[in-house]
Formats: structure tokens, sequence, C-alpha cells
């Protein structure tokens, strides 16, 4: 089961290196991410997820760890973070670090080690074939760069060599079992690693390519399941309020395998994507065809089919209520940000419906008042997710309030459009994406119904009616078309009272009118 504090939680994805800058070097920090912990709470987010703020040559952005007990000096140092988990529990707010499990940096100290041709403790900690002539039949992986004799297997770019937790099945002379002395080994140096800022104030993980441990692993993950829940023992006898959250885009198998939560991301031809950014027909990257047609369910008149995104939702759901939770997300750091495609009206109905289902919802900075995606070079391993990070807007001042550096050392340029959204802006409009965002999270904590574990049932999903769900005792209805329509209620559910609405929504003698572009909460 969940940790129960994530019952009436809300997650703020923070990308250091973007949020704030309080030393004018043009590079986010921690004192940053402090100085904005009241902001952060200001939106009903009472959690926050920190994208890797460890050691790292930074060739993809952090996700390659040169020490994972170090905080990298851009940011500030461990005591940094320690006070930033002190003071965010002050004000109520958890804090996830980003664990990255299944590779290191290239220049990791278990690396070096782990490449000299003399026998060492760390020469099996990485996965190496008998031969620089022998390659690794079905993997990527790198030869001719070592001092030992032999070819490395990589878990995603060039820098990042993979970590050995052993094969599910063994092919090859070179390969060990999971149950291999050095396998074992990693995976009580990952333990070691979460114990390490557990017992400093950290109150989980958000894990990064979670289901990528195990090699050869069998179609239900059941190598890399195995050593999850070994994880999740220790995190239930040591820190048994601890919660872990999947890159795994599987929560069937993730929630089983001992974690709280499971992003449900893109599935390709349905799913999440079809929902805000409708990756099959609109592109995905910043490649992609923009004059492609776009049937984003969100988008007004636009064709959308919510049952595209239910149709594998529902199934996770009813798979996996009793185990923990799907985490819907309004976008992440590799994702293209649906302002991209999306204008504030739609992006109003979006939200909402994200923040009233199930599960444990996650806000991505800057999505809360319609930060562009912008089409600028790759930085750090970015290529097309390098334009949903840039510098967050914090107001019209030098480099939109991010830093007050020169614009020509930021980390990333931020925004150059006279229209760019900032917060102070929307501070000030109370029909802003800011503020809707604002009452739907505060709907949210108000109303149980609305929480992760209340009940959920679809009651139409008719393409050619409103979209009507059920959460506990409330109705939920979304009308993203350009029409007014009268919403197709159930016979039973005669509602009284209009709790939250966006557009214009007329509640008569129990018969619920929803204008065009509309969404209401009805009890």
């Amino acid at each position: 089961m969940a940790a129960k504090w994530l019952k009436d939680t809300v997650f703020y994805e923070v990308y250091p290196q973007s949020f704030k800058d309080t030393n004018a070097d043009g590079i986010g920090d921690i004192n940053g991410i402090i100085e904005k912990l009241d902001y952060v709470k200001s939106l009903g987010c009472n959690a926050i997820w920190i994208n890797p703020c460890y050691d790292s040559p930074f060739k993809d952005a952090g996700y390659d760890v040169r020490d994972y007990k170090k905080v990298a000096p851009r940011y500030g140092t461990n005591e940094d973070l320690c006070r930033l988990f002190d003071e965010a529990h002050k004000k109520g707010i958890r804090v996830l670090l980003d664990l990255v499990p299944g590779h290191t940096s290239e220049e990791h100290p278990w690396f070096r080690e782990s490449q000299k041709a003399a026998r060492n403790e760390y020469s099996d900690r990485y996965i190496w074939t008998d031969s620089c002539f022998q390659g690794a039949p079905g993997f990527p992986y790198i030869g001719g760069e070592c001092e030992r004799s032999a070819c490395y297997i990589l878990n995603f770019f060039k820098c990042q060599p993979a970590l050995n937790y052993g094969f599910y099945k063994v092919t090859e002379l070179w390969q060990k079992s999971t149950r291999d002395p050095a396998a074992m080994a990693t995976r009580e140096a990952i333990k070691d690693i979460m114990r390490f800022w557990l017992s400093r104030g950290c109150d989980g993980f958000r894990v990064d390519m979670a289901s990528s441990l195990v090699k050869n692993d069998d179609e239900k993950k059941s190598g890399t399941s195995a050593i999850w829940r070994d994880v999740r023992r220790m995190l239930d006898l040591e820190f048994s309020d601890a919660a872990m959250v999947a890159e795994w885009s599987n929560p069937p198998l993730a929630l089983r395998a001992g974690y709280d939560m499971d992003f449900c991301l893109n599935v390709p031809g349905g799913g999440y994507s079809t929902l805000m950014r409708d990756y099959c027909n609109h592109g995905g990257s910043r490649n992609g065809d923009r004059n492609a047609e776009d049937h984003s369910y969100f988008k007004k008149d636009a064709g959308g089919d919510m049952n595209r995104f239910l149709d594998q939702y529902l199934a996770w759901y009813e798979d996996t209520k009793d185990w923990g939770y799907i985490s819907l997300l309004t976008c992440n750091h590799d994702t293209i940000r649906p302002g991209y495609n999306l204008d504030t009206a739609e992006l109003k109905l979006a939200y909402a419906f994200l923040f009233t289902m199930p599960g444990v919802p996650f806000l991505y900075y800057g999505d809360e008042i319609g930060m562009k995606y912008l089409d600028i070079p790759t930085k750090e391993g970015g290529y097309f997710r390098t334009g949903s990070r840039t510098p967050m807007q914090w107001d019209n001042s030098a480099n939109l309030g991010f830093s007050s550096g020169k614009a020509g050392d930021l980390y990333l340029p931020v925004d150059p459009s006279d229209e760019a959204p900032t917060v102070a802006a929307q501070e000030e409009d109370p029909d802003s994406l800011l503020n809707t965002v604002r009452r739907i999270l505060a709907l949210r904590h108000q109303e149980e119904d609305l929480q992760a574990d209340a009940g959920f049932q679809v009651v139409c999903s008719d393409p050619a009616w409103p979209f009507v769900y059920r959460r506990g005792s409330l109705l939920c209805v979304v009308n993203p078309s350009g029409e007014a329509q009268k919403a197709p209620l159930p016979a039973e559910a005669a509602p009284t009272d209009v709790l939250f609405a966006i557009g214009n929504v007329s509640l008569e003698n129990g018969s619920l009118t929803i204008g065009a572009q509309s969404f209401a909460v009805v009890k």
C-alpha cells in the first residue's frame, strides 16, 4: 500500500538549473528553491520533486551522476540541500529527490575503478564482455576506450555505462546472474545511497528508468521487480514513511514491485499523450510536423476522443487501485510543454481534469502560467527536450526574474516574447491560468472525494457528449467543444450545487447545461 501522506498530495516538479538563481551565475540553485517554497505552497502543492542535483559532468543534465552523495557545486552544498528539507518540512512540504539507479556517469569513481585492467572490488559493478573485440549483441556498448580489454554496456547515452544488476536469462559466459555477488553489491550500493539522503530529511525518490535494471528480463520484468520489492522491504523497516514514484509507465508492474506511484506517460497511439499533445498526429518533438492534424482531446473542436485515453487508463486503474496510485502530470522535463499546442482556455480544462482525477498528480514548473515550449538548440543532452527546460518566468524584470546575472550567462535563454507569461502578471488577474490552478487545487484539498484514493467511475465518454465522471459523491463534467451542451447526468444523480466551474455552467432543476470550453464539479 502507498504511503498514507500521498492521499492528499500534489507534487510540483522543479528543474533546479532553471527555477531560481540566487547568486547571479545564470544557473538555478537550491537556495532559489528555498526562496520560492512559499510560492509552491500558494499553488496548493505540498510536495516537490527535484530533478538530479548531484555532482555530475552534466552530459545528460545531471542524469549522469558522478557522486550520488554530493550536491553539484553549481547548485550549492549538501548543507544547502539539508536546509531545503528542513525549510520545506516547516511549511508542510515533502521533498523527493531523483534517483538514477540504472547507470552512472563514466566519470564516477566506481566506473574508473571498474575499467582498470587489474581486478578490484568494482570490476563487476558494471557489465563487461570478455574482450575488447567481443561486443554485446542486442545491447548498446562501447569498446576500445578503457584500460581493460573488454566492452561495456550502456544504459542510455554513451556517457552512461549500465550498472550490473545481473541478467535474468544468462546466455553468454560474461553475463552474471541476478544473484551473483557483484549484482547483489550493486543493489546494496543503491540502498546505501537512499539511506544517505533519507536519513538527512529526504522524503523519498522519483526513480529514473525504473524498469531498466536487470538485463534480458522477462515481459513481466520479474528480475527488476524483485530488486524493487527488496528495496521496499528495506524502506518499510527503516523509513516507513518514504515514498517512491517510478518512471515506468506500467502501473500493474511498478506498483506490485513496491512503488507507491507510477507515472502515466506517453503510449504510442493512445494513452496520456492523446489528452493534450497528440503525438501520433502532431509530432513529438520540435522536429515534428507542426502542420499535422492535432486531435488532442482538450483542443477545441479538434475531434478528440477521451476513450483513446480511457482504453488504457481504465484497465490500469482497475488492476492497481488497491496497490498504489497512477500519477498524471501536466508535463515533465522530457516532454513538450502543453502550451506548445493548447491555449489558455484549453489548458484550464486540461488541468481541471488532471487535478480532479484519482492518483497523485504532478505539476511541472511553469505549466501553471502556461510557459511556452521554445525552439532552441540542445543543451546538456536535452535535444528536443531542451525547449521545455527554460528558466522560470517570475516577473518582467531582467531575465524575467530568474536571475540578476548577465543574459549571456543564463543556463538557457528566457522566452523573448513580449507576451511571455509571468507569475507577477498572472497574480493580478483572478481569471488567469495561475489562479485557476490555485482554485482547482484548493478544491481538491477541500473535498476528500477528489483526492487520491476516492472512487472513480466513468459516467459518459461518448465523443458526441461532454465527458462525465464520478469521484465519490461528486460529478465532474468537461466540455472541450465550442458549443454549449446538456450534460448527460445519471438519472439517479440530480445535482443541487455547483462546487467549481470554469466557463459557463447552469444548473436548473437537476439539469446541467455546460457551456463551450467549460468544466464543472457538481454535488
